[in-house]
């Protein structure tokens, strides 16, 4: 393996770990997106240019879209302005 394997299969570990251990849902999706392109890079450099690009469009694409799709659906994308308000709101114009 050449240094550059090395350097990528520490950096896929460290994404691994940091996404168990990361509380906020959000960066914890950036993290995997993350892992995800290092597990395309990863792929084309075991010369599986298949897997690379099946990784690239599930993955880093369709996966984090979902999740991030999730977050927006359970209210937990939350901005701070004095009181916890969701970023999107799905109800505008109705008085409360």
């Amino acid at each position: 393996m050449t240094i550059f394997s090395y350097i990528l299969v520490t950096f896929l570990i460290v994404c691994a770990v940091a996404v168990c251990l990361n509380k906020n849902l959000l960066t914890s999706i950036v993290i995997f997106m993350s892992y995800s392109v290092i597990m395309c890079i990863i792929w084309i450099l075991l010369e599986s240019p298949d897997l690379a690009i099946t990784e690239a469009a599930v993955g880093a694409g369709v996966t984090s879209l979902l999740f991030f799709m999730t977050l927006k659906k359970i209210h937990a994308l939350t901005e701070v302005r004095g009181e916890e308000e969701p970023m999107w709101d799905d109800e505008e114009g109705e008085d409360e």
